[in-house]
């Protein structure tokens, strides 16, 4: 009887936490300024951050051996990682902040951008809008691969293991056919912005990282005229992909990733860094495959014969360096577990 009672007493507690960060997310953080919606994402995870690193303590957030969202074991960790920034942008939380709206905008330059509410709103006429990824229960153990472009894939042989988990992310140009022996075949989602842009199959997750206005245009047109055709280089102006399977990643997560993790080295984040954030939130365990240089030190992609010493580690925007530390230093505090390859 009286465990009956605490069990009841702590769900209890977890329904009234999540019911006042509901109240008090929309009492604290939204207004409107020369008709944009502004959200203030800095006051509202202020408040509901300590909530849920309580609920995270009364139970654990996975059935795994360990949990990636397990907090209190790494200090580094637990400064960087917050589970209440979504990943993903959906219908019910499209808002983006006057902050990370200005930052955003300076990412590529956009010169004569439209109406960022009007933009998604006409994408979610098209796209479901929904989450089904942070569903976070004690009774699941959702394992996942972020499988990088590294050449140090080439003869590793992971590809069977890769295909065995869960969740596989893939990005940009990533073949998988004639390497399926070391990269697999699974693909579950596989991140692209509109220039990495290729076909995927039909029960494949698009991913869109958007860097402007006009990638969630483009999503718009590559689904209906086709008449957007380049941006800052040229895109497809269709695409083969299921509309119900587009998710676009969240402007708010990326300056998350930029302001918390990559604490602003860089103009902004790298897709392949982006990814391994975005396991993080949506994982219970994250291995990763495919990043870094080979046993050489040799940079380049596996698909390719060239072997040069930089062939895509250096782009000008992106702090590989700091970057690779991030990584290992969740490899350090046991959040990733990265295969090396060959």
């Amino acid at each position: 009887m009286v465990a009956l009672r605490n069990r009841n007493l702590k769900l209890f507690t977890i329904a009234l936490a999540v019911f006042a960060i509901t109240i008090m997310s929309f009492l604290l953080n939204y207004t409107q300024n020369s008709g944009l919606v502004l959200w203030n994402p800095e006051r509202y995870f202020r408040f509901s951050e300590p909530f849920i690193r309580f609920i995270m303590s009364v139970r654990r957030p996975c059935s795994c051996e360990s949990c990636v969202s397990e907090t209190d074991n790494s200090i580094w960790f637990d400064e960087r990682f917050n589970l209440t920034f979504p990943p993903l942008m959906t219908k019910q939380n499209s808002m983006v902040s006057e902050s990370t709206y200005k930052w955003w905008m300076r990412l590529q330059g956009e010169k004569k951008p439209m109406e960022i509410n009007k933009a998604i709103e006409e994408m979610f006429t098209l796209i479901p809008g929904h989450n089904n990824l942070q569903d976070h229960s004690p009774d699941r153990c959702r394992t996942c691969a972020v499988v990088g472009n590294s050449g140090n894939l080439k003869g590793s042989e992971y590809g069977q293991e890769i295909d065995s988990h869960n969740l596989v992310f893939r990005m940009n140009h990533a073949p998988t056919a004639k390497f399926e022996k070391d990269v697999g075949n699974k693909t579950t989602h596989h991140f692209v912005y509109p220039e990495s842009m290729r076909d995927l199959q039909d029960d494949v997750s698009m991913v869109l990282i958007p860097f402007k206005t006009l990638d969630l245009q483009w999503i718009v047109s590559a689904l209906t005229t086709g008449t957007i055709n380049f941006t800052y280089a040229p895109v497809p102006q269709k695409i083969k992909v299921s509309k119900d399977k587009i998710l676009v990643y969240h402007p708010e997560f990326m300056k998350y990733v930029y302001d918390r993790w990559l604490l602003h080295h860089g103009r902004y984040p790298s897709t392949g860094i982006l990814s391994v954030i975005f396991a993080l939130h949506v994982c219970d365990q994250v291995d990763l495959y495919g990043f870094g240089a080979d046993s050489k030190g040799n940079w380049h992609h596996y698909w390719e014969n060239n072997r040069s010493a930089g062939a895509f580690r250096q782009t000008g925007v992106h702090n590989g360096d700091f970057e690779a530390e991030i990584i290992g230093n969740l490899t350090s505090v046991n959040k990733i577990k990265v295969h090396r390859g060959r």
